[in-house]
């Protein structure tokens, strides 16, 4: 709490003036250490599909007899609603414009060829390899919570190399415990920090009132009103009820905008896609992706993005697992990359599609207004071509405000639950302590929200995700030593039931009785 405050209060202070400054650590971060952020998603892709596919994947995490908590779609929609933020509803729309002045893959800046791979990108970076990262986490927490019934409280608590009394291993506890809370409170609060601008700006469109940053602190009073009150609710009853309504909103926006729009031409530019995406899935996963003038923009987006997702792995990777006892280590990955990267990559076919149309139709010059006035603006401009404008700016920032509320929500339970001292395996963490976190993630965000750019947000993700890798690093060769060389839970026969034998019948003599003859 003490690092984030004294983080919060350097943002405030420095304003502005931090812009060139991270944004030059940005660039060194993908200058030179861009092999590591992308070699440890290469081998927990491999990896974690190898599990899902073998028959360590048929393990349930639980006992024979459980089942699943939620349905499919309950658990679908709390998996998607709680890692993806309204950041996909904002970024989809405007990333595209960003990477379609770029050379990507050696093809020139704004040519047709161009526009194709930039619709392609963001689905890459929001694809299978990104949500396959939360499988580090939620498989081995999991099967330590619900199979070997080890009370999980922190993400510590799930590695069995780490135990131990000596002073070593209370340190590297200790040191992966304050890595987690670094990184969930820098990859959410960016997140947050990005994402009010964008609502301050659709307000000021439908209301009038000026975008200043009274406008932006008053948005951060009523998100903390909105977090508080699902964070009283807790797990049930409050977070579980506004990812169904965040999955919901997230839907009907899309449905209207792919029927508004060039449905055709959004959906065969998709194809395409899918095609460059198969084909050049190896050299996007590698940072071998060719690129002009020495500068490989593919290289630089995958790197800031896999950084931020790492921020959001040992979060997600506890609130998965709490969620899902009754299924089998098979399900849970598969679960998560269906709901997860389908569903991402539908927001940057549509979303992102109709932006792209927009601009190379010419009906609207968006890279115009992206390069002078920045997202928020043109989020905005793309939100006035809808049909019935207001209406949809209303929507959208209502579905922003879910999606926010969601995530924040989540994230302040799970660091709450991670720095509480004693709770007990059914307890919840108590409620000072998840508004405590409450109140250190809006003070943060603000800080982010006051230094602006999005330069800003890179490289808070990407610093804050940085020593991320080697806990997933550990995490991987834990569940490996623990799942893969485990002969006895590998090779334990499952209970079958006893077969029961079969009774004939045995026919009884019956007395004779007259009065029935």
């Amino acid at each position: 709490m003490a690092l984030f405050l004294i983080v919060s209060a350097a943002l405030l202070l420095g304003g502005n003036a931090l812009k060139e400054w991270l944004a030059a650590i940005m660039a060194s971060i993908t200058a030179h250490f861009s092999w590591l952020y992308l070699g440890i998603y290469i081998v927990n892709f491999v990896f974690f599909l190898g599990l899902a596919c073998s028959h360590i994947g048929k393990i349930k995490l639980g006992d024979v007899n459980d089942k699943p908590a939620y349905s499919n779609f309950q658990w679908g929609s709390m998996v998607f609603a709680t890692a993806i933020d309204a950041s996909i509803l904002m970024l989809s729309m405007v990333d595209p414009l960003r990477y379609v002045q770029q050379p990507l893959f050696g093809a020139k800046a704004m040519s047709a060829q161009n526009y194709q791979y930039a619709h392609m990108l963001g689905q890459f970076d929001w694809g299978p390899m990104a949500w396959m990262m939360f499988a580090s986490a939620a498989v081995i927490i999991g099967y330590m919570m619900f199979v070997k019934h080890v009370h999980v409280m922190a993400l510590s608590d799930a590695m069995p190399l780490l135990q131990g009394k000596g002073r070593t291993k209370r340190s590297l506890r200790l040191t992966v415990n304050f890595l987690v809370v670094f990184g969930i409170m820098g990859g959410i609060g960016s997140s947050v920090g990005m994402e009010i601008p964008v609502l301050a700006k659709i307000i000021a469109q439908i209301s009038g009132i000026a975008d200043t940053i009274w406008l932006k602190l008053a948005l951060f009073v009523v998100l903390l009103v909105i977090f508080g009150l699902t964070m009283v609710q807790g797990l049930k009853g409050g977070i579980d009820r506004l990812s169904s309504m965040h999955i919901w909103t997230a839907i009907g926006f899309l449905v209207i905008v792919l029927l508004v729009g060039p449905t055709g031409s959004i959906i065969r530019s998709e194809m395409h896609s899918l095609g460059a995406l198969v084909t050049r899935f190896a050299a996007m996963s590698t940072g071998l992706a060719t690129a002009t003038g020495g500068v490989n923009p593919v290289k630089s987006e995958t790197v800031f993005y896999w950084g931020w997702w790492l921020t959001y792995m040992p979060f997600m990777g506890l609130f998965i697992a709490r969620i899902s006892k009754g299924r089998t280590i098979r399900q849970v990955i598969f679960g998560m990359l269906g709901f997860g990267a389908l569903g991402c990559m539908a927001f940057y076919a549509i979303l992102g599609g109709y932006s792209l149309s927009l601009q190379q139709s010419g009906a609207v010059n968006l890279i115009h207004t992206l390069n002078t006035q920045g997202q928020a603006a043109t989020i905005a401009q793309v939100l006035t071509t809808l049909p019935f404008k207001y209406i949809m700016l209303v929507v959208y920032g209502v579905s922003c405000f879910i999606f926010l509320a969601t995530t924040v929500s989540s994230s302040a339970y799970i660091v709450s639950a991670f720095t509480s001292t004693r709770l007990k395996a059914t307890q919840q963490p108590s409620l000072l302590n998840r508004m405590v976190w409450m109140g250190i993630f809006m003070l943060f965000a603000f800080g982010i929200v006051f230094v602006g750019g999005f330069k800003t947000v890179q490289a808070i993700c990407s610093v804050a995700g940085f020593p991320l890798i080697f806990v997933s690093a550990l995490l991987i060769f834990s569940t490996w030593k623990l799942l893969v060389k485990d002969h006895s839970v590998v090779l334990a026969p499952q209970p079958v039931k006893a077969k029961v034998k079969r009774q004939v019948p045995r026919v009884l003599p019956v007395a004779h009785d007259s009065l029935h003859d």
